[in-house]
């Protein structure tokens, strides 16, 4: 099944580990995005940056001026482009994450999040 390819996003916004955290915060806020992935310069998944590794800054922003590699989280749950979509809505219903990188050969070539599986669920009721 092919579901994977069909609902991933696969303009998928990017950092690289040196991009400064200010920049990546503005990503984040520019697009309307909850979490970048960080890439290596030939596409490979280096981690990810969410909301949620940016909360720590409320109670120090003088600590963000450092680069996304220092804050990004390398424990990343992602999947292959032909993984069969049960496997990644379970890997996303198991781990906290709300979007999962989807690599082909170790390159991201897309993201799929919670909304987008919604989406691709209640396409057939709508």
């Amino acid at each position: 099944m092919d579901e994977t390819r069909e609902i991933m996003s696969c303009e998928v916004i990017t950092v690289g580990p040196d991009t400064p955290l200010r920049q990546v915060v503005a990503v984040l806020a520019e697009n309307d995005i909850t979490g970048v992935p960080v890439v290596d310069e030939g596409g490979s998944l280096l981690g990810i940056i969410t909301e949620k590794n940016l909360l720590g800054l409320l109670s120090n922003p003088q600590t963000a001026d450092g680069p996304a590699r220092d804050y990004m989280t390398t424990d990343v749950v992602s999947f292959d482009e032909n993984e069969d979509l049960i496997a990644v809505c379970e890997g996303l219903v198991n781990s906290h994450f709300r979007r999962a990188p989807i690599l082909s050969e170790g390159k991201l070539v897309g993201i799929i999040s919670r909304r987008d599986i919604i989406k691709y669920i209640l396409e057939p009721i709508g």
